[in-house]
Formats: structure tokens, sequence, C-alpha cells
């Protein structure tokens, strides 16, 4: 094994990643009430409350709380925790009973003080929901009142940033001095140990200094702060017999000395030292970009300053026994230790970030007469056509994203009133200072009312629909605030004729806070249509200007035609919520943090 082998190793090894990998996001829900109803004759209502989440079209119990007793206002202690993908709609149903002694929860109606159901996209997207409950057959239960609140736990949204160096370390080499490297394994539950990084060799040298690394924290330490980490210095050898030169055992705690005092979360120092609830977010609030004190009136820098260091003894255990007064085998020295934040996708929705759907539909001769049943644009009263099972089901997800509940809804490739002349971009509603319909039924019933009244043309155009939603997601993009994402839905029947505009549009649209879903719809060859979708390679503009992002998603509906429609959904949102990161990282967009405020001042109480 050369100098090269092992660092390559380093570098090529997903272990050593600054990014972690894609893991599903998980949430806590938590929940409390109030003005329950009161079912007790000598007492109050003893609540619980029980969550269930749709599986199949069938009910399924996830988990419940605790009981409290005799209390109409509770504020539960137990936390749900559940699973979240941004491209399905998970209903939940919160169901609160009144509980007898130690009775299980029984299909007695005088225990049910009522319950409500919403999806897990609502809740994340308002972080706190307070809804009404409701008995039987819909009727209110009374004034009684659930709120759920949710916060992301992945914990594997950060990076570390380590620089390592040792001093007098033991010499292995006879005519020179040792070759050093220094490798780190984490201990994993079982005992066993995962190599999270090797250094580069340093030669000829018994005081190296290791050029710094990057290291997620999930390969590091699974994002605990106490699990131990083994770290090894090899003498390297040409012909892979490294000689032992010494270990030492440290966790991430520890390192977290290099840091300093300050804590600083999202730029900002924070003026205490207030303890957080998970480990995770307290070691990610801390993170120092510059090691250097600035006065605080001049704002000049202090080179004097120098960080704080932690250092281990290298220890060789077979000296250790063997010889009386040995003490060390050199110490290794960790110079700087810098903690960097990477934002989840839940972070920047639950900081507020709308998802603003456009929709955009293909009016051309070639979808065929809409009064004709062999058309793609025939209303069938007892089932809808493709354009409104894919509308449908994409809309679902995003609405729940969007708080004033309105979309906009274009059409392109028809005639339209009053002059009958092609139109590329036009509000379906023909209000052409308000494109935006109220919900997706909204939508639906403008795409109906539309149809009569327009004649279906040509060509297949698209670009002139990408730009004008670029020009409104260019706007938002000048706030330099993570606020509002853009998600274009275009339905066609068939390849586009403005090929070459429309990949210099997406090139363009690549830069801004913006992500292209494309269904093909009914039978034609999209083949041609693979060359939008960035998948099999870098989509370029015909002047060879590479777009930034694959902001693209395209999809034929007839591979989903037999399928349910949250089929469909999940395959063409699957990767908004990566490209939702990709373009505030690449922006540099922290997520905003709207205040949260407790829904009462016992949530933090016992009860």
């Amino acid at each position: 094994m050369n100098i090269n082998e092992i660092s390559d190793l380093a570098t090529q090894s997903p272990i050593g990643g600054v990014v972690p990998t894609a893991c599903v996001l998980k949430v806590e829900l938590r929940v409390c009430c109030k003005n329950l109803l009161d079912r007790d004759t000598l007492n109050k209502s003893d609540p619980c409350v029980v969550l269930l989440m749709q599986s199949q079209g069938q009910w399924m119990e996830v988990d419940r709380t605790e009981v409290i007793k005799s209390n109409l206002h509770p504020v539960f202690s137990k936390v749900f925790t559940v699973d979240y993908y941004f491209e399905e709609v998970q209903k939940l149903r919160f169901e609160v009973y009144d509980i007898h002694g130690h009775c299980s929860i029984g299909p007695r109606d005088d225990d049910f003080l009522g319950g409500v159901e919403c999806t897990l996209g609502q809740i994340v997207a308002q972080k706190k929901i307070s809804k009404a409950l409701f008995l039987k057959y819909g009727k209110y239960a009374g004034k009684s009142t659930i709120m759920v609140m949710a916060e992301e736990i992945s914990g594997n949204n950060g990076y570390v940033e380590l620089s390592f160096c040792a001093k007098k370390l033991d010499d292995k080499d006879l005519f020179s001095k040792s070759d050093p490297f220094l490798e780190i394994y984490r201990v994993n539950d079982d005992q066993t140990e995962q190599l999270v990084y090797r250094t580069e060799v340093i030669k000829n040298n018994l005081n190296p200094v290791w050029e710094s690394f990057k290291v997620s924290l999930s390969s590091l330490c699974c994002c605990e702060e106490q699990r131990k980490l083994r770290c090894l210095v090899w003498d390297y050898d040409s012909r892979g017999k490294h000689d032992f030169i010494g270990e030492f055992y440290a966790t991430f705690e520890e390192m977290q000395k290099a840091i300093g005092d300050n804590k600083v979360h999202d730029g900002r120092v924070m003026a205490d030292g207030r303890k957080q609830r998970k480990s995770v977010k307290r070691l990610l609030l801390r993170s120092v970009c510059n090691h250097q004190v600035k006065d605080s009136k001049s704002g000049r820098s202090d080179p004097a300053f120098h960080p704080p260091q932690v250092q281990w003894d290298c220890l060789n255990p077979k000296y250790k026994m063997k010889k009386r007064n040995y003490k060390n085998s050199g110490v290794v020295i960790l110079t700087e230790l810098k903690i960097h934040r990477v934002y989840s996708f839940l972070d920047y929705i639950m900081g507020g970030c709308q998802i603003n759907f456009t929709v955009a539909i293909d009016f051309t001769a070639s979808n065929g007469d809409p009064r004709n049943s062999c058309s793609l644009h025939y209303i069938n009263p007892y089932q809808p056509n493709e354009y409104l099972k894919a509308l449908i089901a994409v809309g679902e997800i995003c609405q729940d994203y969007d708080s004033d509940k309105k979309f906009s809804a274009l059409g392109f490739g028809a005639r339209i009133p009053p002059k009958y002349e092609v139109s590329h971009d036009f509000a379906i509603n023909f209000n052409p200072d308000d494109d935006e319909c109220e919900g997706i039924q909204g939508i639906v019933e403008s795409y109906q009312n539309c149809l009569p009244k327009i004649q279906l043309y040509g060509p297949t155009n698209v670009a002139p629909l990408i730009s004008r939603v670029a020009k409104v997601a260019a706007g938002e993009e000048k706030t330099k605030e993570a606020s509002q994402y853009f998600i274009l839905l275009i339905l066609t029947d068939g390849v586009v004729t403005d090929m070459a505009d429309t990949r210099e549009a997406i090139v363009r649209a690549s830069y801004l806070p913006m992500s292209i879903i494309i269904v093909g719809v009914g039978n034609a060859d999209f083949t041609d249509m693979q060359i939008l979708d960035g998948d099999d390679g870098i989509l370029r503009s015909p002047k060879g200007e590479p777009a930034l992002r694959d902001i693209v998603q395209f999809v034929p509906f007839r591979e989903f035609k037999n399928a349910s429609p949250a089929a469909l959904a999940k395959c063409v949102l699957a990767e908004v919520p990566k490209q939702v990161v990709e373009y505030y990282s690449y922006k540099a967009f922290p997520p905003r943090c709207p205040r949260m405020d407790s829904p009462d001042s016992a949530l933090n109480s016992p009860q």
C-alpha cells in the first residue's frame, strides 16, 4: 500500500463524506388538549390521545399517550415519533378517550371525547396546528380542541471539520524518522469498529501536522457525543506492514473543548449556555468560523489569541506494561474543530418556506376534440381523465405547503378568446391579472370551464411557461430569504417543439428557487423528453452552458396508469426535497426562524 492508496481510502470512502447520505426524516409530535368534554360524574375526564395513521386504506394505531387523571386541559409528555415523506400524503388521526381505571380503550361511545384528521404535511408546514375535535357523525365535541406541534429529529444535518497534529512521537525507523499517519475508528454498540477517517502520511517527521478534514457527525459518532472513538497512530511502511506507534480513546464531547466558549447558531452568538433537549442539537449550536477574537471597539482581530487545544497521550500498551517509567509515545493534539450546519428540507419547511405550485396544461390539437370520448381532454362524469388524475395526485401533496391554498393554473398551445390567437401561457380562468385558483378543486373547475371556450391548436411550446414562472422566482430570489420555492407541473401529450428554447429556459431556471415536473399524458413517444431530465447527464443549453442543478423530473403517465395516484406523486415529487436543499445551500440561505409560542405555560411543566 503506497501513500496515494492511503490518501484515496480517506477521500473516496463514503464514511469520510461531508454531507450525510439521505435517510428517512423523523418528526416528533407533541399534543395537548383544551376544553375536553367531561364524561365523569364525580371527577373530570381522564384523557388519553391515540395516534393512528392510514395505511392501504386502513387506520392503524401508531402509539398513544399516557393517561392524565382528572384534567380537561391536558398537556401530554408522551412524544409521538413518525417517519416523514414529502412525496406522500400521510393521513393521521388523533382520537381522545376518557380512560376508566386500568381498562383499555374500548368501542363505547361514552369513552370517546373526540377526534380529528389531518396530514403530516399540514403539521410540519405550519409547525403547530390547532383543530376542533369532532364526535361521530361530524358533530362538534363542544369547544374541545387539540394542538399538535412538530419538530424534526433526524439529527444527521451537520458535519465537523477537524485539524490534528502530534508532538514527540516515537521514532520507529533506524536511519530516518517515522512517517506517521492517524486513523480514527468509531466504536459501535456491538463493540465492532468502523473506520471513519485515515489521514495522509507525513514523511520523516516526529511532529506531524496533518491536513484538516471533514466528516459527517453521523459517520463520526452517530450524532452521540459520548460514543467512543479509537484513534491509532502508525509509522507508514511501503510494504503495508505499518509499525504501531500508539493509540488513545476520545469522545466528541472531549473534542468540543477545542471550540472554546462561544456558542454560535446560524451566525449568532448565544448569550447563555442553555441546555438543548437533544445532544445532537447542542453540538450543532456551536461553530467557530474564525478562531480570532475581535476587539469589540475596533473590530480588529487579536493576533495573540490562539484557540484552545485538546490533547491526548498516545500510548503503546506493550511499552506501558514493560517500561516502569513509560509516559507515552507522543501526544496527539486537536488544534481546531469547526461544526458546520447542513440544513434539511424540513428545516426550511418548518422555518416557514412556502411551496408555490403552478400547473400548466397542454391544449394542443393532438389531444383530440374534447367532445370526443377518445380525446385526452374528454370529461367523463364517472372518471377523471389523465390530465386531472396527474394534477390531483401532485397537487394534493403540494397544497399542504402553501398557506393561502391558491395555485396558478396556465394553459398553452390553444387559440383563446376574444381574438382566438394562439397563446403559450394563458390563465385558464381567463383573468390575466390573477391566474390563481382556489385550491386544487378550483383548478379542476377552471379547467373544465375552459375547454368549451378555447380552440385546441399548437405547437407544443413550453419555454414561455418556464420563463413566466422563472420571472416570479427571480423576484423571490432577491429577498435573500428561504421563503418561497416554486414547483411547475407541466402536463403534455407530446414532445416539446421548442426544445432549444426549453433547454435554455431550464438552465436559467436552475439558478432560481424552482423545480419542474413534466408528466407525459397519452401514448406518444416521449424518448426525446428524457433529454430534459438530468438523470443521465448534465443538461446543457444550446450554447453548452450546464445547468447548475438537476431541476427536471419527467415521467410518462402510462407507466402509472394502473397504479394508485399516490404512486405517481411519490415518483415525481421524490427529488423535490433534495432540490430545495441544493438551491438554498448553494445560495447559503439559512431557514427562516419564525417564533413558535407554546400553547400554554404548562406545556413544559409536569402534570
